[in-house]
Formats: C-alpha cells, sequence, structure tokens
C-alpha cells in the first residue's frame, strides 16, 4: 500500500510554492536591477543573463498559477537559477562578493525540494562554486588564505547541515502528525480520511492500468452483546483482535481501516469482486475459529461483509461503500456470519 509520502507531498505544496513565488518575484527584480549595473560596468554577458532569468522568473510565477506539477517547474527553475549563479561566479569582472549568493543554495534547495534532492543539488552546486573560486583566484595569494578559506567552508557546510537537518525534522513531524490524523486510536489501523486519499490514488491507477479494485465492508456480529455481557474493554479487546486478524490476512497492497465502531473497510488492490470473495470469506473463517481469550474466558466472534468493485458497484468511494453496505445489510439480514458481494450467492455459516 501507498506510504505517506504522497500525502506528505500534497501537504508540503502550498508552503513551497509560497517559497517559490517569493523567490520568483525577488529573483525577477534583482534581475533587472543587477542588468543595469553589469550594462553600466558593460559586462554584457552577466548583464544579459541576469536579465533571462528575470523574463523567465515571470514565466515561471505565471506557468505555477494552477499548475498540478509544482515539484517539476521547482526544478525547471532550481536549475537555471543555479546554473545562472555559476556563470556568475566566472564572469571575470564580477567581484569576490558574488560569491556569498552561494549560500542560498542549500537553503532554497532543502526548502524547494526536500532533503534528499535539496541535498544533491547543494552539494552539486556548492561543490562547483569551490572549483570556481579555487580556478579563479588560484593566481591570487591573498585571495588564497587558509583562515579566510577555512571560515568560507565552515560557513557554508554550517548552512548545509542546517539546512538538511531542519528539513529531516520538518518531514518526521509532518508524518508523525499525518500518521495521528489518518490513524485509528484504538486498533493502529487507518481511518475513514486515510481511506480516502489511498482510495483516490488507487482509483487512478487502476483507470490507468485497467486494474480491479474493490471495497469490502465488514461489520461483527451482536457486538453490543460483547459489551453489554463482558464490559467495554472486553470489547475494545475484541476490536484489537479483529485488527490483528486483518493485518496477518491481508497483503501489503492492501489497506485495512476503521470506519467507525465495529465496522471496517478494505480497499483491495488488483482484486476483482470474486477475489475479494474469497479473501474475505478467509477473514470471515478466521474470526469465527479464534475466540478472544479475556480474563478467564473465550469470547467467540463471527463477522458479516459486503463487497462493491469499482466499475461495475460505483466510481467513487461513498459509492462503493454505499452498495457494499448494502450487501452487508443483506447477510446481517440473511443470518450473518456470511459475505455477499453483487455476483455472489449467499456463503452460508461454516461453523
Amino acid at each position: 500500500m501507498e506510504s505517506y509520502r504522497e500525502s506528505q507531498k500534497h501537504l508540503a505544496r502550498p508552503y513551497r510554492k509560497a517559497v517559490l513565488k517569493t523567490l520568483l518575484i525577488f529573483t525577477a527584480i534583482s534581475g533587472l536591477l543587477f542588468f543595469t549595473l553589469n550594462v553600466q560596468r558593460e559586462n554584457y554577458p552577466l548583464a544579459f543573463a541576469e536579465l533571462g532569468m528575470a523574463c523567465y522568473s515571470v514565466f515561471i510565477l505565471w506557468a505555477i498559477g494552477n499548475t498540478r506539477h509544482l515539484e517539476r517547474w521547482i526544478l525547471a527553475f532550481i536549475l537555471p537559477f543555479c546554473i545562472t549563479m555559476m556563470f556568475a561566479l566566472t564572469s571575470p569582472r564580477a567581484t569576490t562578493t558574488v560569491f556569498a549568493w552561494v549560500l542560498l543554495i542549500p537553503i532554497l534547495s532543502h526548502l524547494l525540494m526536500g532533503r534528499r534532492l535539496g541535498l544533491l543539488v547543494s552539494a552539486v552546486f556548492m561543490g562547483t562554486a569551490a572549483v570556481i573560486f579555487f580556478f579563479k583566484y588560484q593566481d591570487a595569494p591573498d585571495m588564497i588564505q587558509p583562515l579566510p578559506i577555512a571560515n568560507m567552508g565552515l560557513m557554508s557546510l554550517t548552512i548545509l547541515a542546517f539546512s538538511h537537518i531542519y528539513e529531516i525534522t520538518r518531514e518526521q513531524s509532518e508524518s508523525r502528525l499525518l500518521k495521528m490524523a489518518q490513524t485509528d486510536a484504538l486498533t493502529g489501523l487507518a481511518n475513514r480520511a486515510r481511506l480516502s486519499d489511498v482510495f483516490e490514488q488507487e482509483r487512478k491507477r487502476s483507470l490507468r492500468n485497467g486494474t480491479p479494485l474493490s471495497v469490502l465492508v465488514l461489520d461483527l456480529d451482536h457486538f453490543k452483546q460483547v459489551n453489554d455481557q463482558h464490559g467495554h474493554e472486553a470489547g475494545d479487546l475484541a476490536l484489537r483482535h479483529v485488527a490483528s486478524t486483518l493485518r496477518a490476512s491481508l497483503r501489503a497492497t492492501d489497506l485495512a481501516t476503521r470506519l467507525g465502531g465495529e465496522e471496517f473497510a478494505i480497499l483491495l488492490t488488483n482484486t476483482t469482486a470474486d477475489q475479494a470473495h474469497r479473501v474475505a470469506d478467509k477473514i470471515r473463517g478466521a474470526i469465527e475459529s479464534h475466540p478472544v481469550p479475556y480474563q478467564d474466558q473465550s469470547i467467540g466472534l463471527t463477522i458479516s461483509g459486503g463487497i462493491a468493485q469499482f466499475g461495475p458497484d460505483g466510481g467513487d468511494l461513498r459509492s462503493l461503500i454505499g452498495r457494499a453496505d448494502q450487501h452487508l445489510y443483506h447477510a446481517k439480514d440473511s443470518g450473518r456470519n456470511r459475505i455477499i458481494s453483487s455476483d455472489s450467492a449467499l456463503v452460508p455459516c461454516q461453523a
């Protein structure tokens, strides 16, 4: 099943877009300023490179207005931005202060591209800047002094390290918060919000690849009696027992969720309704044959379920769960401890 990475990417987009817009506006304004200054100094190659980046920034600013591919536009801007910076460093008429701009690279790269790609881009262009500096000033002994070089090197590494550590910490904190928001506290299964996110990803995959996708809704039979006879602690234990059974019965590509109360839903990827029926009956049998040990007794459980397949039974999560619920109610009315789908006959209780 999909990790939380895709959800994290969606969460990161608003702030990355805000950072990119700010950078684009700044680049457009500073590009025009440095274009004017370099024309006055008759440094025409660098002047027109700055003008080109200013115009390109305005174009990117327009292009990202309603884009769904922000990451591609970030890469399409940050690479020319850094390359233009490297070109400025090689310019014979550029002052040594231009190397100070290199310190922006790790900060912007990590803010815009995350820790992995941000570190890669930072290492490549900061390393390139160091090579340019040594080749440019190798014949200027006053520039190649141990103390200034050590200061610049340590400052660059410090900014790179802090940028990387900050991004790692931010991603880890975001991941923990996301898991808390999308996980059922009692069972540790995914909740309805997580199911909705993953279903949308799998729906697109199903349409793109033509693969089947099914939803299974399960509900414990007579669960109220468990709470009434044994207490809510036993009821909670029963729910955790069902969650454990679901994990043991499913593939890594499937998603088990708790919808609420004693109702569960399972998203079965690359699975037809008939295949889902076999999976569901395996789960039903496992729950029936493994009572829940509680204190000095065993609590017997059974479960009923309904199945819906993406396409024949609906095109969105709400309609699929609704259709599966209809089959579930039919299973309850028909005696419980059975699984029903659109094309299946009743599966009788197998005591």
